[in-house]
């Protein structure tokens, strides 16, 4: 059971991060403005977490698990400060060279290049000792990979603009460096805990920037509607099921898993946009869908020596507030 709940974790983050440009889409139509969805989005977020906190302190326990094999140790404050820099300087940061290449590129071309970040976190992890690259694992990333290809390739002709192009793949990489830097510390602290550090610190990072550039935040209550469904699906139900399954997966099943946001950014987008998906989206899509699948296959002999200590001791974390 435990194995299933981990991947299913990943996916339904996934989901919920899919629907992100939707909500944006539509937050953009009631003149929102990017460092205003940023700046409510994490803000929110934060502040939500935090309440939930004070209000289940039982959600900032989490069961004590040995060491593993590649994760640095930290002490208790280290690893809260690491979380809050995480926010501050790493998803903030990712946020802020997405969003800059958003306006110089089509999305389909910056969702083609932000997903290079499963290659990069599977191949570093490895090189860190922290997984293995067995045949499922490999087969299940050329699906996946192939699948995102197929999806976005399907939407048309795109537009390659240099510094656009650069912006992108400078956003996959700090988000390379976000999931691997998450996966030293998302097995010592609880999800909502870490969670709500993280969101603290990007929060931290935006309020900072609007004092000094400042922020538009005159647009109406359809704006504010579609930015509090970022901050409260998007962002923090998205967040909370991502590290409660990275927790579970590791780094290179969580990033490849990941791969099914782009799939569900492209159907919502043909339900509510009037979008519509073509025969070769549908084949990529179930490309991406059948690498969830190729990873609950068994690598034998792998499966059975390696050690899996940071999957099955996190039974008694209270993951449940994720979905």
């Amino acid at each position: 059971m435990l194995d299933r709940v981990g991947p299913a974790l990943c996916l339904a983050s996934a989901v919920f991060f899919g629907a992100m440009p939707i909500f944006g889409r539509f937050a953009y139509e009631a003149g929102v403005t990017p460092g205003a969805l940023l700046l409510i989005r994490f803000s929110l977020a934060a502040a939500l977490l935090l309440v939930l906190l004070l209000v289940r302190p039982g959600l900032r326990r989490i069961e004590r698990v040995p060491d593993v094999q590649g994760r640095s140790r930290f002490s208790r404050g280290g690893t809260v400060l690491l979380a809050f820099g995480l926010g501050a300087v790493a998803y903030a940061g990712q946020a802020g060279l997405y969003f800059s290449a958003l306006q110089r590129l089509d999305a389909s071309m910056l969702s083609l290049i932000l997903y290079t970040y499963p290659v990069m976190v599977t191949v570093v992890a490895v090189l860190l000792g922290r997984d293995r690259l067995n045949r499922w694992r490999s087969l299940a990333l050329l699906a996946a990979c192939g699948g995102i290809v197929l999806v976005l390739l399907g939407t048309g002709s795109m537009h390659l603009q240099p510094l656009g192009a650069l912006l992108a793949f400078g956003s996959a990489v700090v988000y390379t460096s976000y999931i691997l830097v998450s996966d030293t510390v998302v097995h010592r602290l609880a999800p909502v805990t870490l969670a709500a550090l993280v969101m603290t610190g990007a929060a931290t990072t935006l309020g900072v920037e609007a004092i000094l550039t400042g922020v538009d935040l005159s647009f109406g209550w359809r704006g504010w509607f579609w930015v509090a469904c970022i901050a409260v699906v998007s962002t923090v139900l998205a967040t909370l099921a991502f590290f409660a399954g990275l927790r579970r997966t590791g780094a290179s099943t969580a990033s490849i898993l990941s791969t099914l946001e782009p799939v569900v950014t492209t159907t919502l987008a043909a339900l509510t946009l009037a979008e519509s998906l073509s025969p070769i989206q549908i084949f990529g899509g179930i490309l991406v869908l059948s690498s969830a699948g190729i990873l609950q296959i068994p690598s034998g002999r792998a499966a059975r020596s390696t050690p899996t200590v940071d999957r099955d001791l996190a039974v008694a974390e209270p993951v449940s507030v994720a979905a």
